[in-house]
């Protein structure tokens, strides 16, 4: 091979300073965990705290200006709430007055004398500290000092020690508030219900729809053919048909058009028949243009074929290709579950502060510690996107190596593990940096979102329309760019290039090659979004008929909406893999094609069937 494109002959580390700014990224977000564990939020967040400032558990300092502050709670270790249902949607957080108690209340209490006798039994009183047991009953601020009755019965959270209500209806409120469709209570808890005893066949239906997209990764080079050419056949039909329909009713029209109409009646057939004509004609306009493209972009769609059936086989030599997707997920919901446990410490991180209107603590960071939100925000979009950016990575430099061994004997015994090591060693500084800018647009996308919702409801609708027109710009750009990354770590794959350099040759190789590229876009991503369809079609009338066998499920709605979704989110997981191994399969091919020309010693590399579908469609021709 020729130029600039030398495949799989030297590797080198690239965007080393992208490298060293990542790391050092990750060094704050590491720096923001520690301080929030150092000033005290992991104890307050696992084992609570009340309204005073007090953490349960555990001895604890007076906070000057705060009453019942100061106070050992070191037998006291479960936080309980006065009014647990009253939850505040905007703020996120129970309005509630909450206590350390020694136990929570494992069964109903009706009266005051009831929570006497039980502070009395268990040595937990649920009434403020300041109120008396002896003043239960006849305390003037007992609706304000005590727990709202009657006070349900509660357990123990499993390792964050609050007391929460045993009785989910208690969060009906919540929950009607964001499940729209619920009426009623008697809704929700059948709709829970409905879940809950239907929890195994939804198990079973999830398995399903994974071992489908398995199913549909195998037999799509047998199938993709079919359903490129139906789709084509679909799509001609249609436009010859409509078109004919047009033209039909403006014939129709013209003829019922007489003077005998009355003058009102005829100057709107008139118009009716002038519409008629400009559509038709547009109609013809689009059908032709349609036809002349169908055939002239007949060889594209027979390469997009080709393309699909060579992926297939690279799953046959590449199986760890398809647990992909799983490891990627794992990654992400580990990093996760890190991110909201950080962004939890640092919601009880800081000092103090006695909140004027109610009397009670409440604790916030000040001064530049509250920037330190919007940091771990920012690492939540750049290493999430970080960690998409080694899947892709990884894939293009597995199948880039296996397009690139001529004798496929010689590949590495598991090649994505070797892609695997050559992304660790090599190019981490390229996946974040293209990361980065991913990032860079994405966020200012997520603060216009925020501010159109905002919005909503406000007479400023030209305001409204400019933030919407925004958002929907950076989502196209973002969409752009993001295409052109996957691309770029193709080519950093190939040639062991920076990312800059890498974009303006994958930039370079994809323009020169336009047409191809549309119709691989499109066709290619109509068929696999028929098979994503299949995948679901199939998941749901399973759940049909597994839950009509289960007569006592009394509402499908929601089990079946879980079930759709989980499995068009797998489906989604493994068909865009496939997607992606296309779409480097078509780089290579690109390049392949670029800059040998099969004569001896610049002979290609691409797969025999390939070679063959090329030949018949013009191998220089892009």
């Amino acid at each position: 091979m020729v130029g600039y494109w030398k495949p799989l002959e030297d590797r080198r580390c690239t965007d080393i300073p992208w490298l060293i700014l990542f790391a050092l990224f990750n060094v704050g977000m590491l720096f923001i965990c520690g301080f929030a564990i150092s000033t005290g939020a992991a104890s307050r967040l696992i084992s609570g705290y009340d309204s005073y400032g007090n953490t349960c558990g555990q001895k604890n300092t007076e906070i000057p200006g705060i009453e019942s502050s100061g106070k050992d709670q070191t037998l006291n270790k479960y936080v309980f709430f006065l009014d647990p249902c009253n939850i505040d949607l905007v703020k996120r957080k129970i309005n509630s007055v909450a206590l350390c108690v020694f136990r929570c209340p494992e069964t109903e209490l009706q009266t005051y004398d009831d929570l006497r006798k039980f502070a009395f039994t268990n040595g937990s009183k649920l009434c403020s500290y300041e109120v008396s047991l002896d003043r239960y009953s006849d305390d003037p601020n007992k609706a304000t000092k005590c727990p709202k009755l009657p006070v349900p019965p509660s357990k123990s959270f499993p390792v964050f020690h609050r007391c929460t209500p045993a009785d989910i209806s208690c969060y009906a409120k919540f929950a009607e508030a964001l499940i729209t469709f619920v009426s009623d209570n008697s809704v929700l808890h059948r709709v829970i219900t409905g879940v809950m005893t239907s929890k195994e066949i939804i198990m079973g239906l999830c398995l399903l729809s994974l071992v489908l997209s398995v199913i549909m990764m195998g037999v799509i080079r047998f199938i993709s053919a079919l359903l490129v050419w139906l789709l084509t056949a679909i799509v001609v039909l249609g436009s010859l048909g409509g078109t004919g329909v047009l033209w039909w009713l403006y014939v129709d029209h013209r003829v019922s058009a007489n003077s005998t109409l009355p003058a009102t009646e005829l100057q709107v057939a008139k118009d009716n028949e002038k519409a008629l004509l400009i559509y038709a004609i547009a109609a013809t306009v689009f059908t032709l243009v349609l036809l002349l493209l169908m055939f002239f972009m007949r060889k594209r769609v027979a390469l997009t074929i080709a393309l699909f059936r060579v992926a297939s086989k690279v799953f046959g030599h590449l199986p760890l290709l398809v647990l992909q997707p799983f490891w990627t997920f794992l990654t992400l919901m580990l990093f996760w579950v890190y991110w909201i446990t950080v962004l939890l410490l640092l919601g009880t991180a800081g000092n103090p502060v006695k909140n004027n209107q109610t009397g009670l603590v409440e604790f916030k960071m000040d001064g530049p510690q509250q920037y330190m939100v919007w940091y771990h925000a920012v690492g939540l979009i750049w290493i999430s996107e970080f960690i998409l950016a080694c899947q892709q990575m990884t894939v293009a430099g597995a199948v880039v190596t296996y397009y690139f061994t001529r004798d496929k004997s010689q590949l590495p015994l598991t090649p994505l593990l070797s892609s695997v090591m050559s992304v660790m060693r090599y190019h981490l500084g390229t996946v974040a940096k293209g990361a980065f800018i991913i990032t860079l647009v994405e966020i200012p996308r997520l603060i216009l979102t925020y501010i159109h919702n905002q919005l909503k409801g406000s007479e400023n609708g030209c305001a409204r329309c400019m933030v919407k027109a925004c958002v929907c710009c950076l989502w196209c750009l973002e969409k752009c760019l993001s295409y052109l990354n996957q691309n770029a770590y193709v080519a950093t794959a190939i040639n062991s290039t920076s990312f800059c350099t890498s974009a303006r040759d994958a930039f370079i190789i994809l323009a020169e090659n336009a047409l191809r590229v549309a119709t691989i876009n499109s066709v290619g991503d109509f068929v696999l979004f028929l098979g994503k369809v299949l995948i679901v079609s199939c998941t749901a009338f399973a759940g049909v008929l597994a839950l009509n066998y289960q007569r006592e499920y009394t509402v499908w709605v929601l089990p079946l909406i879980i079930v759709c979704l989980f499995a068009f989110l797998v489906a989604h997981c493994f068909l865009s893999i496939f997607e992606m191994v296309v779409d480097v399969l078509f780089l290579c091919f690109a390049i392949d094609t670029k800059y040998n020309d099969g004569s001896p010693g610049s002979e290609y590399y691409m797969d025999k069937a390939l070679m063959q579908r090329a030949t018949k469609t013009g191998i220089g021709n892009p």
